[in-house]
């Protein structure tokens, strides 16, 4: 089974508010990345929640389970620990998404999916056109990504085993991040019906 994960914890600092319930398009940014998960086809959903957890809580769909992070502060690693000590026994594997990236489509994950499946690597990452994307962790490294510390999450343990990762290439650009206001903004530009 590949367990989703979206980390929703942050205290999204550059967007000046929490930005995961923000509404872009007709539901909040959190709700695209659990959406994508969803329809990509994994066996489970687990949202990481910390701060303004309440409202970030009462836009979520009931077929997730939340993973509260009391630790959020200390950095996104702390998040990823948090949702790899609570998935199911069964699973082998785990997507890790953002809540700050709606253009992630699930096509893009079941291409993630499918590329883990034919290596069962340690790591398989989406490989954009102009970068690189969403990570898949497998079972094997999910004690050693519980131990990460700070902000830099799965990135410090594919830049400290580059021979881990296998990389799918994807023939599009990467979906921009929502970092601010005026990101999502241009955005609502691009998703607004007749535009």
């Amino acid at each position: 089974m590949i367990s989703g994960i979206v980390l929703a914890a942050g205290t999204s600092s550059r967007f000046g508010s929490t930005k995961q319930i923000f509404v872009l398009g007709s539901k909040p940014l959190v709700v695209h990345a659990i959406d994508a998960l969803r329809d990509a086809g994994v066996g489970e959903l687990i949202v990481v929640v910390g701060h303004d957890r309440e409202a970030v809580e009462a836009v979520l769909p009931p077929d997730v389970r939340i993973v509260p992070n009391p630790a959020y502060r200390d950095g996104q690693a702390t998040s990823l620990a948090a949702a790899l000590h609570e998935v199911a026994d069964e699973s082998e594997a785990a997507i890790v998404l953002q809540a700050d990236q709606p253009g992630i489509t699930p096509d893009d994950l079941r291409a993630l999916i499918a590329g883990y499946y034919e290596t069962r690597g340690q790591i398989t990452r989406l490989r954009y056109l102009d970068g690189p994307g969403p990570a898949l962790l497998s079972r094997e490294i999910y004690a050693e990504a519980g131990h990460l510390q700070g902000d830099a999450g799965a990135r410090l343990l594919i830049a400290s085993h580059p021979e881990w990762v296998h990389e799918v290439p994807i023939e599009h650009s990467a979906p921009p991040d929502i970092d601010t206001p005026d990101d999502l903004g241009h955005q609502q530009a691009h998703t607004t019906p007749g535009r």
